[in-house]
């Protein structure tokens, strides 16, 4: 069983915000379908982005219940699947090959890169290629976005920071004699960060905002118009 916890930014605001947790199994499909349709029962709407690791669960979820967002592959962990298809003496150079990737400048620099680096490793690393074959529009989802916004979306960076927060206060109790145990003490740390976020620094400044307001023809937009990231 795992805590599953989705956060999101708020686009009217730029804040993060805590949306929801759940705990069950994390590859499970029906979990994921229930928990997307509990956070949109509570007033989820206008997703535009959902950044994950690749659970196929969440992601067939993401398309029957929230109609239409794109969804980002984690690039952190994508590359960490991506290096355990080489040896270890390989993962550095590969490693820094494939980042070339996200250095480059607009979207179609970043996939003519892409498919250099996946056809230079084709001959020696064909795994590796394979699954950069199979990747490329899940990872380079980003691009899609305005560029100021690609750092802040491109990873579940921000939820794991959360996460490990999570994990080192619940290994204090160990074991949980039960679920609502488990999501009672989760809840409280969540909502100490969703109050802390809600006082902080702008996750989106008003500038970086404005030019995501100017895509709304572009991309299915709502009201409240929050990115999620679930992981």
């Amino acid at each position: 069983m795992a805590v599953v916890i989705a956060i999101g930014l708020n686009a009217e605001s730029g804040q993060r915000e805590v949306l929801g947790l759940d705990v069950g199994p994390s590859e499970d499909g029906a979990f994921w379908l229930s928990f997307l349709r509990s956070l949109a029962a509570r007033g989820l709407s206008g997703v535009r982005l959902v950044t994950s690791d690749a659970h196929q669960g969440l992601k067939g979820a993401v398309e029957a219940v929230l109609q239409g967002p794109g969804w980002q592959r984690c690039r952190v962990h994508f590359m960490r699947n991506a290096l355990s298809t080489v040896p270890k003496e390989a993962q550095q150079m590969v490693g820094a090959t494939i980042r070339t990737v996200f250095a480059q400048p607009d979207p179609e620099s970043a996939h003519r890169q892409w498919r250099r680096v996946a056809d230079g490793f084709r001959g020696r690393f064909a795994k590796l290629a394979q699954l950069m074959d199979e990747a490329e529009e899940d990872v380079l989802a980003y691009a899609t976005f305005p560029k100021e916004h690609w750092q802040k979306i491109w990873s579940n960076n921000p939820l794991e920071r959360l996460n490990k927060e999570v994990k080192r206060r619940t290994e204090v109790v160990g074991i949980f004699p039960n679920e609502a145990a488990v999501i009672r003490l989760v809840g409280a740390i969540l909502n100490e960060q969703h109050d802390e976020w809600q006082v902080g620094k702008r996750y989106f400044g008003a500038g970086s905002l404005a030019t995501l307001d100017g895509r709304r023809d572009e991309v299915q937009a709502a009201h409240e118009q929050p990115a999620l990231v679930a992981g």
